[in-house]
């Protein structure tokens, strides 16, 4: 064998061996990989935020949050989060839920030093308070994204959360099909030219929670082409049996998912025999989780109350 052919294969060799050892290093699982800078952003709340490279690890505050991040794919990389986030479909079996709100261990989420945490505004009991400060502090990542009000806002909300993540045509995707049933639901609207008034009920007797303008849910009662009896009113509000009976909607939805049969117990109420939607029979379930959290499954909900109030049109 030739000199020149020798070395010819000990450089075969040697860059078969580099190109072996680069595929080991970028493979290994666990390995991160630095592909560009930290991106500084603006949360939903408006403050500024560094977002790192790498998002390996998540924690999540609010179900609506965790909901969001399963939907673009994140659900292998949130490590804990709330107690109310329970029920999330997708979310893994195994991943804790040891906290709420406001009551959770400072200590425990620094132990677990994720690369980001999203943070419901209903964390911050007092205003502009601040109580993952002590986490921040630590180098953690905080998102805090308050409870939005609007659809245009929910879908700002998926938007933001995608392209923290990095995947903003996933987020895109999810909006446009949101867009797509809202349509639809709009269109249909549209040709009905009778107005039916509807009760929404959040919390049950004797604690009845209702809610007005300036929510998504009076927002959905509106875009089915219905009338929320409430409309006058802001946010959320308690609500007494004299003013229901006074008002005697015509379609009585509820959200209340704790009562054996929610349905019945608001049928059988001392008095509501008398308001028309017991009377026809239109007292209607509505899926807790879509009603309730604001995400791109609002629009389950929003189909079920345009089929509860105008079956006859949207059936």
């Amino acid at each position: 064998m030739s000199r020149k052919k020798s070395n010819m294969q000990k450089n075969l060799i040697t860059l078969m061996s580099l190109l072996l050892l680069a595929f080991i290093l970028t493979a290994c699982p666990g390995r991160a990989t630095t592909t560009s800078e930290a991106r500084v952003m603006t949360d939903r709340e408006g403050h500024t935020i560094t977002v790192p490279t790498q998002i390996n690890t998540i924690v999540t505050l609010g179900p609506s949050n965790t909901e969001v991040l399963v939907a673009l794919g994140f659900a292998d990389k949130i490590i804990a989060t709330d107690r109310f986030a329970a029920g999330v479909a997708g979310l893994g079996a195994n991943v804790p839920r040891d906290f709420g709100f406001m009551d959770f261990d400072v200590e425990y989420i620094i132990d677990l030093m994720p690369d980001i945490i999203f943070v419901t505004g209903m964390t911050r009991v007092h205003g502009d308070d601040d109580p993952m400060a002590p986490i921040s502090a630590v180098g953690i990542t905080i998102i805090y994204k308050p409870t939005s009000v609007s659809l245009a806002a929910i879908m700002e909300d998926i938007r933001f959360i995608a392209d923290v993540m990095g995947v903003k045509n996933t987020g895109e995707t999810i909006i446009s099909n949101m867009r797509t049933e809202i349509n639809a639901i709009r269109q249909i609207a549209a040709s009905i030219t009778e107005t039916r008034t509807v009760y929404f009920e959040i919390s049950p007797a004797p604690w009845m929670v209702s809610f007005g303008r300036g929510t998504f849910l009076n927002e959905m009662i509106e875009l089915v082409g219905a009338t929320n009896i409430f409309a006058d009113h802001d946010g959320w509000m308690g609500v007494s049996e004299e003013v229901l009976l006074e008002l005697n909607p015509d379609v009585i939805l509820t959200s209340v998912d704790f009562l054996v049969d929610p349905i019945a117990e608001i049928k059988e109420r001392p008095g509501f025999n008398a308001l028309a939607a017991v009377q026809n029979n239109a007292v209607f379930p509505i899926d807790t989780a879509a009603s309730n959290r604001p995400t791109h499954n609002v629009i389950i909900a929003l189909r079920q109350i345009a089929e509860s109030v105008f079956p006859e049109y949207f059936k």
